[in-house]
């Protein structure tokens, strides 16, 4: 599974996701939108927006996710969580 989060500086639903990744112990990628114009540009071609935290989750792509937005796509793929 290749999980790669869309987050902005300082954004508390991102730690938040972070946070509940690092929990389970699921690898994922982060990409701060804030310090990067390219990823800002790769999550406005993704989701059509920039909301933070944005998740692409094997092509699922969560726009402005919570945890238990990404807790059920999880479950949706055999993780129990």
């Amino acid at each position: 599974m290749t999980i790669t989060l869309y987050r902005k500086s300082g954004c508390p639903w991102s730690a938040a996701v972070i946070g509940f990744l690092n929990e389970l112990n699921i690898p994922h990628r982060i990409k701060n939108v804030t310090t990067n114009p390219v990823y800002a540009k790769e999550i406005e071609a993704l989701s059509g927006q920039s909301k933070s935290p944005t998740l692409n989750i094997d092509g699922t792509i969560l726009p402005d996710a919570s945890v238990e937005d990404v807790a059920k796509v999880l479950e949706e793929r055999g993780i129990v969580i």
